[in-house]
């Protein structure tokens, strides 16, 4: 039997080049394509006619509230999201575009002391689709927001906050441009 040495260093070549060409299927190479949503309600009174429903915010101590079914603003005005840090721990800071900018100026201002009931959907650590959501925080409004940055401080984790404000950011990034995320 004769082996021939330099077939042998040739696939030793061409094996590694082939598995770098192809790419690595690792879950850390599918956040490129995270998607998250996010949908702000307003605090309502209970409707006979269906609009509205009621929720439960806050995981470990729920509370309820009464929401418009229909949110007032969604991921699709969303201009830029991250993770910032506050005094003793995070929140996520949600920057609308100009249209979003104007409708959360003008439900903040007619609407002081109600509260905004956020709801959101995204990608598992993992995972190639978004959860069945859960609703994140509910900050009461105490002034008009008129700048169109929206901050608050989600009942989450930091790496799934993280993971919102990237499918976000995706989200705006294809709305943009109109085309998928390279």
């Amino acid at each position: 039997m004769v082996i021939h040495m330099n077939r042998f260093n040739i696939y030793l070549i061409l094996v590694p080049l082939f598995a770098m060409a192809l790419g690595c299927k690792s879950t850390e190479g599918k956040d490129w394509n995270a998607l998250s949503t996010l949908q702000l309600h307003i605090e309502a009174k209970a409707d006979p006619f269906d609009r509205t429903e009621t929720v439960e915010v806050y995981r470990e101590s729920p509370v309820k509230f009464t929401v418009d079914k229909v949110p007032f603003l969604s991921e699709a005005t969303v201009k830029d999201a991250k993770v910032i840090d506050v005094t003793g721990g995070f929140a996520l800071q949600i920057e609308f575009d100009r249209q979003g900018s104007w409708l959360l100026e003008q439900y903040t201002s007619a609407n002081h002391r109600k509260h905004i009931v956020i709801f959101s959907q995204f990608a598992n650590r993992g995972e190639e689709k978004i959860n069945q959501g859960r609703w994140l925080a509910a900050p009461q409004i105490q002034k008009h927001i008129s700048d169109g940055v929206f901050i608050f401080t989600p009942d989450a984790t930091r790496e799934e906050s993280e993971r919102i404000a990237l499918g976000l950011n995706h989200v705006a990034q294809r709305l943009a441009t109109g085309k998928a995320i390279k």
